[in-house]
Protein backbone atom coordinates (compact mmCIF):
# COMPACT_ATOMS: atom_id res chain seq x y z
CA UNK A 1 0.00 0.00 0.00
CA UNK A 2 1.28 3.47 -0.85
CA UNK A 3 1.07 5.53 2.32
CA UNK A 4 4.54 7.05 2.53
CA UNK A 5 3.27 10.08 0.66
CA UNK A 6 -0.36 10.43 1.77
CA UNK A 7 -1.13 12.93 -0.98
CA UNK A 8 -0.29 10.42 -3.73
CA UNK A 9 -2.95 7.91 -2.72
CA UNK A 10 -5.92 7.42 -5.03
CA UNK A 11 -8.82 6.89 -2.66
CA UNK A 12 -12.21 5.45 -3.55
CA UNK A 13 -15.03 6.37 -1.15
CA UNK A 14 -18.00 4.03 -1.17
CA UNK A 15 -21.07 5.48 0.53
CA UNK A 16 -20.43 9.13 -0.21
CA UNK A 17 -24.11 10.05 0.13
CA UNK A 18 -24.35 8.85 3.74
CA UNK A 19 -23.63 10.95 6.82
CA UNK A 20 -20.05 9.76 7.24
CA UNK A 21 -19.37 9.90 3.51
CA UNK A 22 -20.57 13.49 3.22
CA UNK A 23 -18.33 14.59 6.07
CA UNK A 24 -15.34 12.76 4.55
CA UNK A 25 -15.88 14.63 1.29
CA UNK A 26 -16.20 18.08 2.82
CA UNK A 27 -13.33 17.55 5.28
CA UNK A 28 -10.67 18.05 2.57
CA UNK A 29 -8.45 15.66 4.54
CA UNK A 30 -8.26 13.14 1.71
CA UNK A 31 -6.48 14.14 -1.51
CA UNK A 32 -7.31 12.42 -4.80
CA UNK A 33 -10.63 11.28 -3.38
CA UNK A 34 -13.07 9.68 -5.81
CA UNK A 35 -16.69 9.47 -4.64
CA UNK A 36 -18.96 8.20 -7.41
CA UNK A 37 -22.70 8.18 -6.74
CA UNK A 38 -24.53 4.92 -6.14
CA UNK A 39 -26.03 5.23 -9.62
CA UNK A 40 -22.55 5.29 -11.13
CA UNK A 41 -20.93 2.71 -8.86
CA UNK A 42 -23.12 0.35 -6.86
CA UNK A 43 -21.48 -2.12 -4.48
CA UNK A 44 -23.92 -4.74 -5.74
CA UNK A 45 -22.15 -4.63 -9.12
CA UNK A 46 -18.76 -6.29 -8.72
CA UNK A 47 -17.72 -5.78 -12.36
CA UNK A 48 -18.19 -2.02 -12.14
CA UNK A 49 -16.11 -1.89 -8.97
CA UNK A 50 -13.31 -3.78 -10.69
CA UNK A 51 -13.33 -1.46 -13.70
CA UNK A 52 -13.32 1.61 -11.46
CA UNK A 53 -10.35 0.32 -9.46
CA UNK A 54 -8.35 -0.33 -12.62
CA UNK A 55 -9.28 2.84 -14.49
CA UNK A 56 -8.56 5.10 -11.51
CA UNK A 57 -5.52 3.24 -10.13
CA UNK A 58 -7.14 3.00 -6.71
CA UNK A 59 -4.94 1.96 -3.79
CA UNK A 60 -7.19 2.81 -0.83
CA UNK A 61 -10.91 2.09 -0.48
CA UNK A 62 -12.99 3.68 2.27
CA UNK A 63 -16.00 1.38 2.55
CA UNK A 64 -18.73 3.39 4.30
CA UNK A 65 -21.64 2.13 2.21
CA UNK A 66 -24.24 0.38 4.35
CA UNK A 67 -27.89 -0.08 5.18
CA UNK A 68 -27.43 1.33 8.66
CA UNK A 69 -30.87 2.14 10.05
CA UNK A 70 -31.16 -0.44 12.81
CA UNK A 71 -34.95 -0.62 12.93
CA UNK A 72 -35.22 -0.89 9.14
CA UNK A 73 -32.61 -3.66 9.13
CA UNK A 74 -34.84 -5.66 11.50
CA UNK A 75 -37.87 -5.07 9.29
CA UNK A 76 -36.09 -5.72 5.99
CA UNK A 77 -33.46 -8.38 6.66
CA UNK A 78 -33.19 -9.26 2.97
CA UNK A 79 -32.18 -5.72 2.00
CA UNK A 80 -29.80 -5.45 4.94
CA UNK A 81 -28.10 -8.72 3.99
CA UNK A 82 -27.89 -7.73 0.35
CA UNK A 83 -26.22 -4.37 0.98
CA UNK A 84 -24.16 -5.01 4.10
CA UNK A 85 -22.99 -8.58 3.46
CA UNK A 86 -23.19 -9.25 -0.28
CA UNK A 87 -22.12 -5.69 -1.10
CA UNK A 88 -19.03 -6.02 1.07
CA UNK A 89 -18.30 -9.42 -0.45
CA UNK A 90 -18.38 -7.80 -3.90
CA UNK A 91 -15.89 -5.12 -2.81
CA UNK A 92 -13.54 -7.78 -1.45
CA UNK A 93 -13.77 -9.92 -4.60
CA UNK A 94 -13.13 -6.86 -6.77
CA UNK A 95 -9.94 -6.13 -4.82
CA UNK A 96 -8.76 -9.72 -5.03
CA UNK A 97 -9.37 -9.71 -8.79
CA UNK A 98 -7.60 -6.42 -9.49
CA UNK A 99 -5.10 -5.17 -6.92
CA UNK A 100 -4.53 -7.29 -3.82
CA UNK A 101 -2.36 -4.55 -2.31
CA UNK A 102 -5.26 -2.14 -1.94
CA UNK A 103 -5.89 -0.98 1.61
CA UNK A 104 -9.53 -1.61 2.51
CA UNK A 105 -10.87 0.49 5.38
CA UNK A 106 -14.22 -0.88 6.53
CA UNK A 107 -16.54 1.02 8.85
CA UNK A 108 -18.05 -1.54 11.21
CA UNK A 109 -20.06 -0.97 14.37
CA UNK A 110 -19.97 -1.29 18.14
CA UNK A 111 -23.08 -3.48 17.76
CA UNK A 112 -20.87 -6.52 17.09
CA UNK A 113 -20.11 -6.54 20.83
CA UNK A 114 -22.44 -7.70 23.66
CA UNK A 115 -25.22 -5.23 24.49
CA UNK A 116 -24.57 -4.57 28.18
CA UNK A 117 -20.96 -5.45 29.00
CA UNK A 118 -19.23 -2.16 28.16
CA UNK A 119 -15.50 -1.38 27.93
CA UNK A 120 -15.37 -3.71 24.92
CA UNK A 121 -11.89 -4.59 23.64
CA UNK A 122 -11.06 -5.53 20.07
CA UNK A 123 -10.26 -9.14 21.03
CA UNK A 124 -13.29 -9.64 23.28
CA UNK A 125 -15.94 -12.22 22.44
CA UNK A 126 -18.39 -10.82 19.89
CA UNK A 127 -22.14 -11.01 20.45
CA UNK A 128 -24.30 -8.94 18.07
CA UNK A 129 -27.66 -8.13 19.61
CA UNK A 130 -29.61 -7.09 16.51
CA UNK A 131 -29.67 -7.96 12.82
CA UNK A 132 -27.64 -4.90 11.82
CA UNK A 133 -24.86 -6.07 14.14
CA UNK A 134 -24.91 -9.53 12.61
CA UNK A 135 -24.58 -8.13 9.10
CA UNK A 136 -21.56 -6.07 10.20
CA UNK A 137 -19.93 -9.06 11.85
CA UNK A 138 -20.36 -11.22 8.76
CA UNK A 139 -19.07 -8.39 6.57
CA UNK A 140 -15.97 -8.16 8.77
CA UNK A 141 -15.17 -11.79 7.94
CA UNK A 142 -15.07 -10.93 4.25
CA UNK A 143 -12.90 -7.87 4.88
CA UNK A 144 -10.33 -10.03 6.70
CA UNK A 145 -9.59 -11.77 3.39
CA UNK A 146 -7.78 -8.61 2.29
CA UNK A 147 -4.15 -8.48 3.40
CA UNK A 148 -4.18 -4.72 4.03
CA UNK A 149 -7.41 -4.24 5.93
CA UNK A 150 -8.63 -1.90 8.64
CA UNK A 151 -11.84 -2.64 10.53
CA UNK A 152 -13.11 0.40 12.42
CA UNK A 153 -15.60 -0.47 15.15
CA UNK A 154 -17.37 2.72 16.09
CA UNK A 155 -20.57 4.66 16.68
CA UNK A 156 -21.09 8.19 15.42
CA UNK A 157 -23.70 10.93 15.15
CA UNK A 158 -24.16 14.24 13.37
CA UNK A 159 -24.31 17.14 15.82
CA UNK A 160 -26.35 19.11 13.27
CA UNK A 161 -28.98 16.39 12.96
CA UNK A 162 -29.96 14.92 16.31
CA UNK A 163 -33.59 13.91 15.76
CA UNK A 164 -34.44 12.86 19.31
CA UNK A 165 -36.59 14.83 21.75
CA UNK A 166 -35.50 12.59 24.64
CA UNK A 167 -32.23 10.85 25.41
CA UNK A 168 -31.41 8.34 28.14
CA UNK A 169 -29.27 9.29 31.09
CA UNK A 170 -28.46 5.60 31.68
CA UNK A 171 -27.60 4.30 28.20
CA UNK A 172 -23.86 4.50 27.64
CA UNK A 173 -21.71 4.46 24.51
CA UNK A 174 -18.41 5.84 23.23
CA UNK A 175 -20.20 7.69 20.44
CA UNK A 176 -18.24 10.24 18.42
CA UNK A 177 -19.40 13.31 16.59
CA UNK A 178 -18.96 12.38 12.93
CA UNK A 179 -16.38 15.06 12.09
CA UNK A 180 -14.13 13.63 14.83
CA UNK A 181 -14.43 10.16 13.34
CA UNK A 182 -13.32 11.54 9.96
CA UNK A 183 -10.15 12.92 11.55
CA UNK A 184 -9.38 9.57 13.15
CA UNK A 185 -9.82 7.75 9.84
CA UNK A 186 -7.32 10.06 8.14
CA UNK A 187 -4.84 9.49 10.98
CA UNK A 188 -5.20 5.71 10.70
CA UNK A 189 -4.29 5.95 7.01
CA UNK A 190 -1.29 8.18 7.70
CA UNK A 191 -0.11 5.82 10.47
CA UNK A 192 -0.47 2.86 8.10
CA UNK A 193 -2.49 0.99 10.72
CA UNK A 194 -3.66 -2.52 9.86
CA UNK A 195 -6.17 -4.68 11.73
CA UNK A 196 -9.16 -4.09 13.98
CA UNK A 197 -9.52 -0.96 16.08
CA UNK A 198 -12.14 0.66 18.27
CA UNK A 199 -12.59 4.33 17.43
CA UNK A 200 -14.58 6.36 19.91
CA UNK A 201 -14.48 8.59 22.91
CA UNK A 202 -14.76 7.90 26.64
CA UNK A 203 -17.84 6.20 28.10
CA UNK A 204 -20.66 8.73 28.18
CA UNK A 205 -24.44 8.66 28.52
CA UNK A 206 -26.48 9.41 25.42
CA UNK A 207 -28.07 12.38 27.16
CA UNK A 208 -24.77 13.92 28.21
CA UNK A 209 -23.31 13.37 24.75
CA UNK A 210 -26.20 14.78 22.74
CA UNK A 211 -26.97 17.65 25.11
CA UNK A 212 -23.59 19.19 24.29
CA UNK A 213 -25.00 19.95 20.83
CA UNK A 214 -28.78 20.01 21.28
CA UNK A 215 -29.58 22.17 24.29
CA UNK A 216 -33.33 21.48 24.36
CA UNK A 217 -33.04 17.68 24.42
CA UNK A 218 -34.69 16.17 27.49
CA UNK A 219 -33.28 13.55 29.82
CA UNK A 220 -35.14 10.30 30.39
CA UNK A 221 -34.72 6.82 31.80
CA UNK A 222 -33.79 4.03 29.40
CA UNK A 223 -37.23 2.46 29.95
CA UNK A 224 -38.78 5.31 27.96
CA UNK A 225 -36.50 4.48 25.00
CA UNK A 226 -37.20 0.75 25.21
CA UNK A 227 -40.95 1.27 25.42
CA UNK A 228 -41.37 2.28 21.79
CA UNK A 229 -38.89 -0.19 20.30
CA UNK A 230 -39.47 -3.67 18.94
CA UNK A 231 -35.77 -4.52 18.81
CA UNK A 232 -32.90 -4.87 21.21
CA UNK A 233 -30.45 -2.02 21.77
CA UNK A 234 -27.42 -1.81 24.01
CA UNK A 235 -27.46 -0.20 27.44
CA UNK A 236 -23.65 -0.12 27.68
CA UNK A 237 -21.88 -0.21 24.31
CA UNK A 238 -18.81 1.69 25.54
CA UNK A 239 -15.51 0.88 23.87
CA UNK A 240 -12.06 0.28 25.28
CA UNK A 241 -9.97 2.73 23.20
CA UNK A 242 -6.55 1.89 24.66
CA UNK A 243 -5.23 0.74 21.26
CA UNK A 244 -6.38 3.98 19.63
CA UNK A 245 -4.68 6.05 22.33
CA UNK A 246 -1.41 4.14 21.98
CA UNK A 247 -1.44 4.53 18.21
CA UNK A 248 -2.29 8.22 18.03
Amino acid sequence: MIVGDFLKNNILLLGGSGTLGRYIIKSNLFSNLKYPTKNNLNILNQNKIERFIINNKINIILHCAAFARVKECENNKKKASKINIIGTSNVVKAILNTNKNINLIFISSDSVYPPNKGNNKENDKLQPYNFYGWTKLLAEEYVKQIKNHVIVRTRFFDKNNIPFKYSAKNIYTSGLEVSELVKYISKLIIKNFQGIINVGGPKISDFKNYSKYKKNIKSCDKSKIFKNLNLKIATNASLNISKLKRLL
